[in-house]
């Protein structure tokens, strides 16, 4: 298996003032978290507005993606609720070289753990090749993971399935597989995963939190004293008091005015909501 280990941010999406994506702007913010601390990023999870995002745009960032310096540090989030979108995405990125993917089963409608077994079954025998770390997030899709298709999964296509995010926190603390990725979607769960045996994270506010998180995580790795694990998440416990990228969006919106951009039904915070959380990362000694 090829293990995901470290930091990894949920990556932003940078709109125009049309509300079309900004393929320049939105790698270039990848590129500026991985050089912050971040390992890795994920583009086009569901802090990236997956759902809401066409499918010839993400193409079209994907031929651009390419030829990043950071190419390595990529993995590629389908966000697409047709199994035939998601295996024609997933082609044009092993074409450019992507070949490690986040996929949520499909949103909206009800099925079990046999459902969700043939159609990552599907997109595995189709494309045999890719790497697939398993997103495990009920709020989103309305289903959640349970151990015994984890196990089924890995044990079915070995080499093929290579981890989860969890999202949903039922399996972290759980599940027991070796060279297998496990990756809390929060900060907060940062060092008890890693206790656990877990590989790090992927999470939303690492696009906020890469310096801050990578620290954590390098005081554990080599066994140094825990000073900044506290303002870790005390800096996700602000976030999360709203919309995670509604909140994120704001607070880069400081610096840069098209991250005010995001697509409907998602805003950026009010005024109020807005000071309230600059304040309370102000008091916190965090800012952008």
């Amino acid at each position: 298996m090829t293990m995901i280990k470290g930091i990894y941010a949920a990556t932003l999406s940078v709109l125009d003032s049309d509300l079309g994506l900004d393929i320049k702007k939105t790698i270039a913010h990848a590129e500026t978290i991985i050089d912050k601390g971040c390992h890795g990023v994920v583009f086009f999870g569901s802090t990236g507005q997956s759902q809401l995002i066409s499918l010839s745009e993400k193409i079209n960032l994907l031929n651009n993606l390419s030829s990043s310096s950071h190419k390595e540090n990529f993995i590629i989030g389908t966000g697409l609720n047709s199994l035939s979108d998601t295996i024609s995405l997933m082609k044009i990125s092993m074409s450019l070289g992507f070949g490690r993917f986040l996929i949520m089963p499909p949103a909206y409608y009800k099925y079990d753990d046999q459902d969700v077994f043939n159609f990552y079954s599907k997109i595995i025998r189709v494309i045999p090749d890719a790497k697939i770390i398993l997103y495990n997030f009920e709020k989103l899709s309305g289903y959640k993971f349970s151990e015994n298709l984890v196990y089924k999964l890995v044990e079915s296509f070995p080499n093929q399935i290579i981890g989860v995010k969890d999202s949903s926190y039922n399996l972290f603390e759980k599940i027991k597989i070796e060279n297998f990725s496990l990756l809390p979607g929060s900060e907060s769960k940062l060092l008890k995963g890693l206790d656990l045996g877990c590989s790090g994270i992927i999470t939303a506010t690492t696009n906020a939190t890469a310096t801050l998180a990578r620290e954590v995580y390098e005081n554990f790795i080599n066994k140094k004293e825990q000073t900044l694990n506290e303002k870790l998440c005390e800096v996700r416990a602000a976030f999360e008091k709203y919309n995670l990228i509604s909140g994120l969006h704001t607070f880069f919106s400081q610096n840069d005015q098209n991250y005010k951009y995001l697509l409907p039904p998602l805003r950026i915070l009010n005024e109020t909501e807005k000071n309230n959380l600059l304040n309370k990362l102000d008091t916190l000694g965090f800012k952008n």
